[in-house]
């Protein structure tokens, strides 16, 4: 455009868009030019319209280049359909589809980005699609009628092993089996998309057409000379043997086996053993001439290959018939590799150089940085310069082939070289630092040639060894040079470590021979033995040993004197076993218990726990009247002194204890008193001599505390016997320990019983309620003691009246009771009747009224959910 018109095609433009190159803002011109492409301009208008509009508002811009892109992937997706529609089409119009590029079609078409849910791209997918189905369906129909040409075949050649009457009694069946399988055939080959099928299927379709046709003429020959020789006496026989010998005996002749003459005697057949012995032998010959002419191709020898491959041809005349089809591939191919090779040695040399070549020049990458570490590139240069070397022996040299793989060499050593160079200095400075070490242990042991703290010499050593064993890496020639200097300081090092602990072992075993004498003593002497036992470890802690043999000494050490206190405590509990003659009766009480546990009935648990609480009361009772009778005029003045006054013995001097022993008092009343309620404190009864309480800054008075003290431990002494004289003499540690298993067993078979009991009440009363019976509700006895007996006449009466309305408010009562959880869809309900409980004060609460509650829920009809509610609060509640 010119400067000129430039006004006129702005109004043009302007025109076109309605305003928009007009508007006052960008806002205006953005909607007028939406409003403007509502109207579907063309592409050529909105290319101008937007060439102008860009110079002028990018913003309002933006509008119309969405639209020229939108317009730019329509024209690429209308291109790509028609660009696919026509492969499409071809695929569909040529005279025979592949598989494969059908199915490859769609994959390619939706990675190129064209859009297959549009049409005619859809529906060319479809056809496709089914086309492949179908030639899928036809290859798979050919199978099967190969299967069934087999099966057939077979069928008719089982027919020639029957008698001749049931041939031709099956021919009809076989004629049409027949039939039908040559027509199913006949139409897979009909198919329109037979020519799209795999080259393979026609012909194994063919070849099994051509096999049953052969076996079934044969038969059908055959069945027919067969009747004509059963019609004609001097017609010839059928070739089946089983029909010859059946129509000879109709004739009147013999069989044929008595009519044919001696053969002769057949060669014996192998069994597969012998076959199998052959086959491996046959293998194992050709095998060891084959890899040496596979071996002379690859490294290309011409001269000796030609040698191989006539020893492979002898060795194959011999053992050919007897080789595997696998193998005998495989000496034809390298007999063939063996002829090439003889025309074409200095070629076959010179292309293994290339190789080699190659391989040298790929050690270094396309920025001459090695591929390999050091020691696998100098292993990978050793490995090539010897194939190189056996590749001249075969064929003449080549020099140009060799300076090119030396020079490649040369360059991947450089890598070497400085591998080389590196672990050397490693090695330098791994040497320095051991000779430091060794230094290092050398002043050590004149440093410390006079100490005796073996512990911390021990440490010292350990620690020098550690630091040899991870100086780092050495070669084998110079740490073979190192190791003796190692060795040599380090044991100089522990050369007094070890004298001290030779003289510690001979000391420990001087001991170990001290303990064995203390335990093969008549008497053990404890304190001869906690002494011996206090001096093997002040030997330990001042001569540390190896762990291991420390550990060895001190069981040699232990076990004569483990051995003398086992034997004292076995010395112990026969003395104690002889003395248990009177605890025969609580073990054979406790035996009694366990023998009823075990029989799960409480009943017979309880006797015999009764039982064995009479055994116990029955030792206690026969021990106090043994000790009563030479007790009692011993006790008897004692007593009498402590009772009668001395003023009250008459003038004869007739002894107190003639008196009748006073009368128990009766126990005082406690009365409850103001202030200290301590004996000499109380304002009831006057304060005892020297029961006072004592004055600061005075001796107190000593008689009066100790008496105190002295009463204090008479009282605790007399309660002590008074509870020994309730539980009798101590029983034997075998007696207790049964009697007190034999009840712990009781008790925990009691609870299992309750449970159990518990259980099966629970049910009865949920099974009465079902069956409303009033009569299968359990006794009081088996409900227990939280339920009444006029508790159960209410559950009684409410389950002989007929069922009434829900009881809900009921069970939520009982499960506040029982405090057990309310299901989800009743906790709002359960929430309300807890404000509403709250709201009642004088009202019984849940807890004293579930008796009630249960009875409400009784005298209501049976539902799975509320029966479950109150099994869950019953068995709470029952327990308690």
């Amino acid at each position: 455009m010119t400067a000129s018109n430039k006004p006129t095609d702005l109004s043009v433009l302007d025109s076109w868009t309605e305003g928009a190159f007009s508007a006052a803002t960008s806002g205006d011109r953005a909607a007028r030019l939406r409003d403007w492409l509502a109207k579907s301009p063309s592409h050529e208008q909105v290319q101008e319209v937007y060439r102008e509009m860009a110079s002028r508002d990018k913003g309002a811009a933006k509008v119309l280049k969405e639209r020229l892109d939108e317009l730019k992937r329509a024209r690429e997706q209308d291109s790509l359909v028609s660009e696919w529609a026509t492969k499409g089409e071809q695929l569909l119009t040529a005279a025979r589809m592949n598989i494969a590029d059908a199915m490859a079609w769609q994959r390619d078409a939706a990675k190129a980005g064209a859009p297959l849910s549009r049409e005619p791209l859809a529906t060319l997918k479809t056809r496709l699609a089914e086309v492949v189905r179908r030639v899928e369906d036809l290859q798979h129909q050919v199978m099967v009628q190969r299967e069934a040409a087999v099966l057939l075949a077979q069928r008719i050649e089982v027919l020639s092993t029957k008698p001749l009457a049931e041939a031709q009694q099956a021919e009809s069946a076989l004629v049409a089996d027949v039939q039908a399988w040559d027509g199913q055939a006949q139409r897979l080959t009909q198919d329109p998309a037979w020519p799209s099928v795999d080259m393979k299927f026609p012909a194994q379709l063919d070849a099994s057409r051509a096999q049953l046709q052969a076996v079934w003429e044969g038969f059908t020959a055959a069945l027919g000379q067969a009747q004509q020789a059963l019609v004609q006496a001097d017609a010839a026989l059928p070739p089946v043997p089983v029909w010859a010998d059946e129509i000879r005996l109709a004739r009147g002749q013999a069989p044929a086996a008595a009519e044919a003459p001696a053969a002769a005697p057949a060669k014996p057949k192998m069994d597969a053993a012998q076959r199998q012995a052959l086959r491996e032998q046959a293998t194992q010959a050709v095998l060891q001439v084959l890899e040496a002419v596979e071996k002379e191709v690859a490294e290309g020898h011409g001269k000796a290959s030609a040698g191989a491959a006539a020893a492979l041809r002898q060795v194959l005349k011999e053992h050919g018939r007897h080789l595997d089809t696998a193998l005998d591939a495989r000496v034809h191919q390298a007999l063939t590799a063996a002829g090439e090779l003889e025309g074409w040695q200095r070629w076959r040399a010179d292309q293994l150089r290339q190789e080699l070549v190659a391989k040298a020049e790929a050690l270094l990458g396309p920025d001459k940085a090695p591929t390999l570490g050091g020691r696998k590139m100098q292993e990978a240069l050793r490995q090539l310069r010897e194939a190189w070397k056996q590749t001249d022996q075969g064929g003449l040299p080549n020099h140009a082939l060799w300076k090119k793989f030396d020079a490649a060499c040369n360059e991947a050593y450089k890598t070497v070289q400085a591998w080389l160079d590196q672990l050397k200095q490693e090695t330098a400075a791994q040497k320095s630092l051991r000779h430091q070490l060794i230094d290092e242990v050398k002043a050590w042991t004149a440093a410390h040639a006079e100490d005796s703290d073996w512990r911390a010499q021990v440490r010292a050593i350990h620690q020098f060894s550690e630091r040899w064993r991870g100086a780092g890496h050495l070669s084998e020639k110079a740490y073979a040079e190192l190791q003796p200097q190692w060795k040599a300081a380090i044991h100089g090092a522990a050369l007094r470590l070890e004298a001290a602990q030779k003289e510690s072992t001979q000391r420990r075993h001087a001991m170990i021979d001290e303990a064995k004498a203390l335990g093969e003593a008549p008497t053990l002497r404890i304190d001869a033995v906690k002494a011996l036992q206090q001096r093997w470890q002040a030997e330990t802690q001042a001569v540390p040993l190896d762990r291991k043999t420390e550990q060895k000494l001190w069981e040699v050490f232990r076990k004569p004197i483990d051995e003398a206190f086992q034997r004292k405590g076995s010395a112990r509990t026969s003395a104690q076993e002889t003395l248990s003659a009177r605890d025969q009766a609580v073990l054979e009480a406790a035996k009694a218990l366990e023998a009823a546990n075990a029989s799960g009935d409480a009943q017979r648990i309880r006797q015999a726990m009764a039982a064995l609480d009479a055994a116990h009361r029955g030792q206690a009772e026969a021990a106090a009247a043994v000790a009563a009778e030479p007790a009692a005029p011993a006790q008897a003045q004692p007593a009498a002194d402590a009772v009668v006054p001395a003023e009250a013995s008459d003038s004869t001097g007739e002894a107190p204890a003639a008196a009748p022993p006073a009368a128990p008092k009766a126990p005082r009343p406690v009365v409850a008193v103001r202030g200290d309620d301590r004996p000499g404190q109380k304002k009831t009864e006057p304060a005892m001599a020297g029961k006072g309480p004592r004055r600061e800054g005075r001796p107190g008075e000593r008689t009066g505390r100790d008496d105190r003290g002295a009463g204090r431990r008479d009282e605790r002494a007399w309660g002590r016997d008074e509870r020994r004289e309730g539980r009798g003499p101590r029983l034997a540690d075998t007696a207790f320990r049964a009697q007190r298993e034999a009840r712990e067993h009781a008790e925990q078979a009691l609870r299992k019983l309750a449970a159990q009991a518990h259980g099966e009440t629970l049910v009865r009363v949920l099974a009465a309620w079902k069956d409303r019976q009033a009569e299968a509700l359990p006794s009081a006895q088996e409900l227990g003691k939280a339920v009444p007996a006029a508790t159960r006449q209410a559950w009684g009466q409410a389950l002989s009246q007929p069922a009434q309305a829900s009881a809900a408010e009921a069970l939520l009562r009982l499960e506040m009771a029982a405090e057990v959880p309310t299901p989800a869809e009743h906790l709002a309900d359960r929430r309300a009747l807890q404000l509403q409980l709250l709201t009642r004060r004088n009202a019984a609460g849940p807890a004293e009224t579930w008796g009630q509650d249960v009875a409400q829920v009784l005298a209501s009809g049976h539902d799975e959910g509320s029966a479950r509610r109150l099994q869950n609060a019953l068995k709470n509640l029952l327990r308690r």
